[in-house]
C-alpha cells in the first residue's frame, strides 16, 4: 500500500531540484530549504498530487504531542473543514519552514488536486497555528494587491486628465470602442477573487443588471441561475435588522432590495423614513407589484447606488442622515464595498448611528472567510469605523438542499460572522 506520507513521496514526476524542494519542505529540512530555494521558485507543485512546498511542509507537520499527522493528508475536502477536537499545534521546525517558504514567495492559496489551499489542508489537519499563519499571509497578499489596484486606479485617473489636457492636440478619424476588463469578485453572494477555484465566470454588474430575473418563493435567480438572494438569509436579516434599528422612529437606509427580506424586517421596527436603492428593473417591477411604493414611509431610488448617493448628500435641504444604513448588492467587488463605507457613509450616517453589510466575501471556503473578514476590518479602522461582530451558526445548506437548481453555492461556512459598524470615538 502506497504511504501517503509526503516524506516519503520522491515526487518522481518532478525534475530532481523541485522535487528535493518538496522533500526537504516535508521533512522540516530548514538549512537544504535555503539552499534550494536560491535557485528553486517556492510556488513549485506535484503534478500528481498537486502538493506545493507549503502544502508538503503542513502535512509533514507533527502535533507538539508527537502524533503524526500526514495519515489524514490524504482525506478532506475543499471546504477548508476540522473541528475543534482536532486543533492541535505543529513543531517549531515546522513553523519555521512554512514561515520560510513564505518569506521566499509561495503563494498563499494555490490549491492541490483536491481543491484545498495549504491553509484548508492545515485546519483539516487540526494544526490552528500553521492555519493562523497561512491566514496571515492571505491578509498581507491581499492588502498589497488591494493597495496595488488602487494605485493602478489613480495612475489610470492622472492618465485620462492628461489626455483630457491634450485632447485638442491629437483628434482621432475615427471613434474607438474601449472594452474594460470587470471584476469577477462579488462582495454580496459570489466570493471576491482571492483565489483561482471557480471554474466558471463569476456575474458582474452590468451583465447581471442587463439580465432577466426568475423570482422563486425562496430565491432569485438570474439568467444563468446564479443565485441572487435566497430565504436562508432570513435569520441572518432578522437578526441584522434587529441590531442596526432596534427601537421604533429611526431613519433607515437599504441598498439592495432583493427579495425584501431585509426591509420587512425594518417595517416592522415603524421607522420614520425608510429608504431603498434598488438598481434592477425587475425587482423594481416586483416591488411595485408588491406595494413597496405604496407605503407612506418608504422612499425608493431607482438606479446604481453610485449614482444615487451623491444626490442624497447633496441635498438642497442639506443632504439626508440616517440611524441606520445597510449595504446589500450583487455582482460587486469588494472594491465597490469599500468605496462605500469610505467615502459615502461619513455624509449619509448619524454620528451614533449604525451600519452593516452582508458579509458573504470568501464564504466558499473557510480559509478564504477568515482572510477577507481580517482584511475588511483593518480597513473599516483605516476608514475610522469600529466594528462588532456577531457569531451566527448556519444549518447545513447542502444537506438541506439549498442549492438544487443554483449554479454556484455562495456559502459553505458553519458560522456567519454578522458585522455592526459605527464611527471610532
Amino acid at each position: 500500500m502506497e504511504s501517503n506520507n509526503p516524506q516519503d513521496h520522491q515526487f518522481p514526476n518532478l525534475a530532481a531540484d523541485a522535487q528535493s524542494l518538496l522533500v526537504a519542505a516535508s521533512r522540516h529540512g530548514l538549512k537544504s530549504l535555503q539552499d534550494l530555494l536560491r535557485t528553486v521558485p517556492a510556488s513549485v507543485q506535484d503534478p500528481e498530487t498537486g502538493y506545493t512546498p507549503l502544502h508538503a511542509a503542513i502535512a509533514g507537520a507533527i502535533q507538539s504531542n508527537g502524533v503524526s499527522q500526514v495519515d489524514r493528508a490524504s482525506n478532506g475536502g475543499p471546504n477548508c473543514g476540522g473541528t475543534e477536537e482536532e486543533k492541535g499545534h505543529a513543531d517549531e521546525a515546522a513553523v519555521e519552514t512554512v514561515k520560510l517558504l513564505l518569506l521566499n514567495g509561495a503563494i498563499w492559496n494555490d490549491l492541490d488536486k483536491k481543491d484545498e489551499t495549504p491553509g484548508c489542508l492545515a485546519l483539516r489537519l487540526g494544526l490552528k497555528d500553521l492555519y493562523n499563519i497561512m491566514v496571515d499571509a492571505g491578509v498581507r497578499a491581499e492588502i498589497l494587491l488591494n493597495r496595488l489596484d488602487q494605485y493602478e486606479q489613480l495612475a489610470d485617473q492622472q492618465s485620462d486628465d492628461d489626455d483630457d489636457d491634450h485632447s485638442d492636440d491629437e483628434i482621432p478619424s475615427e471613434a474607438t470602442e474601449v472594452v474594460v476588463q470587470q471584476d469577477n469578485g462579488s462582495i454580496n453572494h459570489n466570493t471576491p477573487t482571492i483565489h483561482p477555484s471557480s471554474q466558471d465566470p463569476q456575474p458582474n454588474q452590468p451583465t447581471y443588471l442587463s439580465s432577466s430575473l426568475s423570482f422563486h418563493p425562496d430565491r432569485i435567480l438570474d439568467s444563468s441561475t446564479n443565485s441572487v438572494m435566497m430565504s436562508w438569509e432570513s435569520n441572518l436579516m432578522s437578526q441584522t435588522a434587529s441590531l442596526l434599528a432596534p427601537s421604533p422612529g429611526l431613519r433607515i437606509l437599504n441598498i439592495g432590495h432583493g427579495m425584501g427580506i431585509i426591509d420587512t424586517h425594518f417595517q416592522s421596527s415603524s421607522p420614520s423614513a425608510h429608504h431603498i436603492i434598488e438598481a434592477h428593473p425587475s425587482v423594481l417591477e416586483r416591488m411595485r407589484e408588491q406595494g413597496w411604493y405604496d407605503k407612506t414611509n418608504v422612499i425608493i431610488h431607482e438606479g446604481r447606488w453610485q449614482d444615487v448617493l451623491p444626490k442624497l448628500i447633496e441635498n438642497e435641504d442639506g443632504g439626508v442622515l440616517f440611524d441606520a444604513i445597510y449595504f446589500d448588492t450583487f455582482a460587486e467587488p469588494y472594491s465597490a464595498l469599500r468605496s462605500f463605507f469610505e467615502d459615502f457613509v461619513i455624509g449619509l450616517l448619524e454620528d451614533n448611528g449604525r451600519w452593516g453589510f452582508f458579509n458573504g466575501l470568501g464564504a466558499d471556503r473557510q480559509i478564504c472567510y477568515d482572510v477577507y473578514g481580517k482584511v475588511v476590518e483593518l480597513d473599516l479602522f483605516e476608514a475610522g469605523y469600529k466594528v462588532e461582530w456577531t457569531t451566527v451558526e448556519i444549518s447545513d445548506l447542502d444537506e438541506n438542499g439549498e442549492w438544487e437548481g443554483v449554479k454556484r453555492p455562495y456559502w459553505k461556512l458553519k458560522e456567519y460572522r454578522l458585522p455592526i459598524c459605527r464611527f471610532m470615538g
